[in-house]
């Protein structure tokens, strides 16, 4: 093995991503920012989207090859060999792959001939029932590594049977702490543009609108809270199928005044920085990244104890049984009570984040697995 100071170990690596898409979702984020540290780090980065569009912010420097994949066996058939001649063309020195559509090509990819060391990230505490805790251990040996965002995944994905203990380990999902802090003149542009009031307190929940995510489990809390602190406010961003659903709750509840949902959005910092409490409802995460980006802006942060929470949070955020909307009330009533809190709270939780997730010291992190993987070679 090269030694630290080495000039081959110094030596740019080129990186090739394969993931299921593009859109975003926060693993999808995660892979964004990683290839935004990569280059920022003097490596070269491409990625192959096993279907089509792209909506995170990728850095101009990546390569992107879409593969447009659908689940039929010819499809598939072409998807590999276009992928083959990307990686003949661009010639990695690792190859990482990302959930579970990504994992599983990428190592039927690595089954059709000579490869680079194969990555497998898994981001969700749930990777699928039984049949793809199969599809993961039988082709457990087609690739070098696997690894989860959290030891909560990583304990689930054992337990399952999809992978042995030995060759699964945690690699942590990595926050852009520049990104996320506190700005004031931003927070009041913000709630200006959301047409906050004074005195009005804003709970954000930032999440596609999935059953996974639990929203409406977070919307019947909310109206308690709403009952008890009729200054506060709830905006949901994000969007998916649940969205006509969580509506018609929201209005059968009487709270069209009180809880918002925003859609999709792509101004997420400038959000947490209008918002005063964050909360988060999830049954089912790996290590979300909603968490790590409101407690890098300073917020208080009350969550279900989904997978990852606890290991990220700390004990900084209050944290609630999973599917208690009695429990999530209290929590985030107590948080509203609190506020507006101190600097000192503030400057604790943002140093969760920066003393073990930031992006750059996690992509560092990844650079010598890569590095470890390929001399290994």
């Amino acid at each position: 093995m090269a030694m630290a100071g080495s000039p081959d170990a110094q030596r740019p690596l080129r990186i090739m991503v394969i993931t299921t898409g593009l859109k975003l979702g926060g693993a999808e984020q995660q892979i964004a920012a990683l290839a935004g540290s990569f280059i920022d780090l003097g490596n070269d980065v491409a990625i192959l989207n096993l279907t089509t569009g792209t909506e995170v912010d990728l850095p101009p420097d990546v390569l992107v090859t879409e593969l447009h994949m659908r689940k039929t066996p010819a499809s598939m058939l072409a998807a590999l060999r276009k992928a083959r001649r990307v990686i003949r063309q661009w010639q990695p020195d690792v190859i990482h792959a990302h959930m579970i559509h990504g994992n599983l090509f990428a190592r039927a990819l690595a089954r059709t001939g000579p490869m680079p060391p194969v990555i497998c990230s898994a981001h969700s505490a749930r990777e699928g029932g039984r049949l793809r805790a199969l599809a993961y251990r039988v082709t457990d040996r087609w690739c070098n590594l696997t690894t989860h965002v959290s030891e909560a995944g990583r304990q689930a994905m054992i337990a399952s049977g999809a992978v042995p203990s030995g060759r699964v380990i945690v690699m942590p999902n990595g926050i852009d702490t520049n990104r996320f802090r506190q700005d004031d003149a931003s927070r009041e542009r913000m709630r200006r543009d959301l047409g906050l009031n004074t005195g009005e307190v804003l709970v954000l929940n930032v999440g596609r609108l999935v059953p996974e995510k639990d929203q409406a489990m977070l919307i019947e809390a909310f109206r308690e809270v709403y009952r008890r602190l009729p200054r506060a406010r709830l905006m949901i961003a994000g969007d998916g199928p649940l969205r006509a659903e969580l509506s018609s709750q929201i209005a059968g509840y009487g709270l069209n005044h009180a809880v918002l949902l925003i859609g999709a959005r792509k101004d997420i910092p400038e959000l947490l920085r209008a918002a005063d409490v964050f909360v988060l409802s999830s049954r089912i995460e790996g290590m979300p990244l909603a968490v790590g980006e409101a407690l890098a802006s300073g917020l208080p942060v009350v969550s279900t104890a989904a997978a990852g929470v606890a290991e990220l949070a700390g004990d900084v955020a209050t944290i609630t049984p999973v599917g208690d909307a009695a429990a999530l009330a209290t929590g985030l009533a107590t948080a509203i009570e609190a506020l507006p809190g101190t600097q000192a709270q503030q400057y604790r939780r943002r140093q969760q984040v920066l003393s073990r997730f930031d992006i750059s010291a996690v992509a560092r992190q990844w650079l010598a697995q890569y590095r470890h993987l390929k001399e290994g070679r």
